[in-house]
């Protein structure tokens, strides 16, 4: 039968065809060698520096972060990180009565949206924590620790991504026909009921916790305790108390809690894991570097004996 005869081949195009301009690395002892120790001669000097700076921050004076800490908490785990509605944290009215399904199995409870919805905001972080010089040794008084809520929250965060229900009634009423998440103790606009810069989803507690960690060890920045002159350390030397409101079970989990005082450098708080990550990179490459080194020494050598002998 007539008609055109169709055909599996290619298009004959210099795409479909590859004959495209192509380069390929020739790689050789000369090319390679050289990097192995070029990657081993700035890493290891980067990280001696990260670590050496790490080390050297006090964790106790200067200007002091308080940090809470949890172990064996997978918040990095695929369906916990997507377990949150951005549009409702962002104050979308509509995301705010009806969360997205992502949410799920807390999109809803007792027939209402709840608001935060997802499992990142009902897992939140909720033990209190007070901290209390004790005055001396023969007087027992403690003097409580002034601790800064404001100001623990990245300024993107704080300003962009979280925002509460626009209007001009109570907080209160803008989230009316939601109810709070499922292992809370109060709704969301109780937060900080003495603070509307603080309450919400602008709770800066809030908003610290929904910055999902990356490792299942980490840390969290709790308070500021702000250095009031330089005549004075922020926490002078002493006995000191701490008073923890247990709210935050971690029994489930196999998890461990902790606090944290620390100063910041450049680099931020005390973790010297990324300066022992660049001092192992930059060891390994110097380290098969070398190795390759003298295999190829070695080959070269009874190449050359070959030839000769033959």
């Amino acid at each position: 039968p007539g008609g055109t005869t169709k055909t599996r081949r290619p298009d004959n195009t210099a795409f479909k065809q590859q004959r495209l301009p192509a380069w390929q690395p020739f790689l050789t002892a000369g090319t390679v060698l050289p990097t192995f120790f070029i990657i081993g001669l700035i890493f290891i000097p980067i990280g001696i520096g990260i670590f050496v700076t790490s080390n050297n921050i006090r964790e106790i004076e200067g200007n002091v972060f308080m940090y809470y800490g949890l172990s064996n908490f997978y918040q990095n785990h695929r369906r916990y990180v997507k377990s949150r509605d951005d549009s409702q944290l962002n104050g979308d009215r509509s995301a705010l009565l009806n969360p997205s399904k992502e949410c799920e199995p807390y999109r809803r409870n007792e027939d209402k949206p709840i608001a935060p919805c997802g499992a990142i905001a009902n897992s939140m972080f909720n033990d209190t924590l007070e901290l209390f010089l004790v005055a001396n040794e023969s007087d027992p008084t403690l003097m409580l620790i002034p601790l800064k809520r404001r100001g623990i929250a990245w300024w993107t965060d704080k300003n962009v991504k979280f925002r509460n229900p626009p209007g001009t009634e109570s907080l209160k009423e803008r989230f009316k026909d939601t109810t709070h998440p499922v292992n809370w103790l109060k709704p969301v606009y109780e937060l900080d009921p003495e603070d509307e810069d603080n309450n919400g989803f602008i709770n800066e507690d809030f908003i610290v916790w929904m910055r999902t960690a990356a490792l299942p060890t980490f840390r969290k920045l709790y308070r500021l305790i702000e250095r009031k002159n330089d005549l004075h350390p922020t926490l002078p030397a002493g006995r000191y108390y701490l008073n923890i409101t247990y709210n935050y079970p971690v029994h489930s989990f196999d998890g461990r809690k902790r606090m944290i005082l620390s100063t910041v450098s450049w680099m931020g708080g005390k973790n010297p894991f990324l300066g022992i990550a660049y001092i192992t990179i930059g060891s390994i490459s110097f380290l098969l570097g070398v190795v390759l080194l003298v295999i190829n020494h070695k080959y070269r050598n009874s190449s050359n004996t070959a030839d000769i002998t033959i």
